[in-house]
């Protein structure tokens, strides 16, 4: 009895410590997986004493909580992101973890004197890149990159896992079986098989899951459970008969979090839960199983790994992933530098040990030891590469308060809160809500007034208001303090606005600018935005005309541009656009 009574009280207070520690982490920008990591070692073999070596049990723990923080990203990722981003995150998922897969066991064949499939299994162990390290770094160091980079890390840190598993398991089945032939033939037959599969079993798992939530009617706290239930099922199920379970529970995700789902607002709260419990599990485990007494043999080599896949392996892979993309240099090295490893990586280490690889201790130490080096030199420096990238646009505050709603007829509307700043630009008589943004309740000094009565806002006032998600980027510059006294930030969004609906011939003679005559000068700047930038302008997208650039300041449910800027080329912070 009293064995349970400290199994509970050891765990539960690990994870009370994990959560109170995260918020040194949020105040210093430290890497957050450090932390909890930092906390497991503490805690083992070599810390307090608590001797956890079971790989099995690590790596059931490991697989369970990265499926659920897999269908969680899945379930947050909306069709605008994959639209903006889909074609080179996807080839960085696939291609570019074989690639960096490779280069890295090309290093690893010298530095650590390994046979060939070892040394592969080696890269593939550390192929994939770690979303939640990347984008608590940016949340915590006040960092907004342009959407259309953000877009293609975010999808690929979420759909690169299930290659690097694919291939770390790949290489240990010839490893074991002492097949070293027919290399090719093995990898594009598993690889058919497995994408294939989770693939196809995603989408219908997916849409069944949906389909399942809308006809059944259950208490309300219940249909998260039977949610996660539900894609916890396409995981294993998908497994079994042979597939990627990873790949499929996160299309699963994406393709039931981007359909009418009953109560998805109460859904999307208990999945953020749920995916920090499973990250502070999965990192404490994994903390847990590693002993660094026995990192001294391979730290050396370990470490020059390490910097090897920070300078050269990952760049070259996005490189050659992104050529064909033609992306703007900035956007190609600011990916090559936010290739954080992280848990995945000590969970695919555990994995050699599990199948029986013969030395497979080397695999989880040298993991481990690339991973912390990864957080430590790429995790405190992205504010500084984006910021020297000039990747950053001015971050707004935000809404204090942002609720999605449940509404009749299930609009797409949510329920937003903004403290107004000094200088916000929405004090200025000439700034307006958007069309279809509608002010519910201004609170001032205490008191509520209706917007009618008050407006426009005040300094320190809180404004409640009702808007479609796609309003928010536009509404958090409105709520924003302006740099400039005509209320708009110059240095991102230009320093002139222009009308969208004026046509480029009239562009053209005021402001002098013949290259607007070689294209098409009857199109309105809009349309001649919009086509340049294929159709899916981005708020902070910019077009290279001669010695301007034009600034995309607003766009309307995704596709129509309501607002443009004029910046002197040059003083704005990407010199054209992230990517034609």
């Amino acid at each position: 009895m009293d064995w349970m009574l400290t199994a509970i009280l050891l765990g539960a207070g690990l994870i009370a410590l994990s959560i109170l520690t995260s918020v040194v982490a949020f105040r210093f920008g430290a890497p957050l997986l450090l932390v909890f990591l930092g906390i497991g070692l503490i805690a083992g073999e070599d810390g307090l004493g608590l001797v956890f070596n079971d790989a099995e049990a690590a790596y059931f723990v490991g697989s369970l909580a990265l499926a659920v923080i897999l269908f969680d990203s899945g379930f947050g990722t909306r069709t605008q992101t994959l639209q903006r981003a889909a074609a080179p995150a996807f080839v960085l998922a696939t291609v570019g973890v074989l690639l960096t897969a490779l280069f890295v066991g090309v290093a690893a064949r010298f530095l650590f004197d390994l046979p060939w499939l070892y040394a592969l299994l080696m890269g593939a162990v550390i192929s994939s890149t770690d979303a939640a390290a990347v984008f608590f770094l940016l949340r915590a160091g006040g960092v907004k990159i342009y959407k259309r980079v953000r877009s293609m890390l975010e999808v690929e840190s979420g759909s690169n896992d299930p290659m690097a598993i694919f291939l770390t398991v790949l290489f240990i089945e010839m490893i074991v079986t002492d097949r070293s032939q027919g290399l090719m033939t093995a990898f594009v037959y598993g690889f058919g098989l497995q994408m294939g599969l989770g693939l196809l079993c995603g989408i219908v798992g997916g849409h069944l899951i949906v389909e399942i939530v809308n006809r059944v009617r259950l208490e309300e706290a219940l249909n998260p459970i039977l949610v996660m239930a539900c894609a916890l099922c396409v995981f294993a199920l998908t497994a079994k008969l042979g597939g990627s379970g990873f790949l499929a529970i996160y299309v699963a995700g994406v393709v039931a979090g981007n359909r009418p789902l009953r109560a998805a607002a109460s859904l999307r709260r208990y999945q953020q839960g749920m995916t920090w419990l499973a990250q502070i599990v999965m990192f404490l485990v994994l903390g847990l199983f590693v002993t660094p007494s026995e990192f001294g043999a391979v730290l050396l080599p370990a470490l020059l790994l390490g910097l090897f896949l920070i300078v050269w392996g990952r760049p070259l892979a996005v490189l050659l992933c992104l050529l064909p993309f033609r992306l703007d240099r900035s956007v190609v090295a600011f990916s090559s530098w936010v290739g954080l490893r992280g848990a995945v990586s000590i969970l695919l280490g555990i994995l050699p040990t599990v199948m029986g690889v013969e030395g497979a201790d080397i695999f989880i130490n040298v993991a481990f030891i690339m991973v912390v080096t990864s957080l430590l030199v790429q995790g405190w420096t992205i504010r500084l590469a984006a910021r020297w990238l000039r990747l950053i646009v001015p971050s707004g505050t935000g809404p204090l308060e942002r609720v999605g709603l449940e509404l009749p007829g299930n609009p797409p509307h949510e329920l937003l809160v903004y403290r107004v700043l000094p200088r916000s630009p929405l004090m200025a008589q000439v700034a307006r809500l958007p069309e279809g943004v509608h002010a519910s309740l201004l609170v001032r000094q205490g008191e509520s007034f209706a917007p009618a009565q008050a407006w426009p806002p005040q300094p320190d006032d809180l404004v409640y208001l009702f808007a479609a998600p796609e309003h928010v980027p536009q509404l958090d510059r409105l709520f924003a303090q302006a740099r400039d006294p005509d209320g708009h930030d110059g240095d991102a969004f230009g320093e002139f606005a222009l009308d969208p609906q004026a046509r480029l011939v009239d562009l053209a003679d005021v402001y002098d600018v013949p290259e607007l005559l070689a294209s098409e000068p009857e199109l309105t700047i809009g349309e001649f935005v919009s086509r340049r930038l294929r159709n899916h302008p981005v708020v902070g997208d910019r077009v290279r005309i001669g010695r301007f650039d034009l600034v995309v300041r607003g766009v309307h449910r995704g596709q129509q541009i309501t607002d443009v800027g004029l910046s002197l080329a040059g003083r704005g912070l990407p010199t054209r656009a992230p990517w034609r």
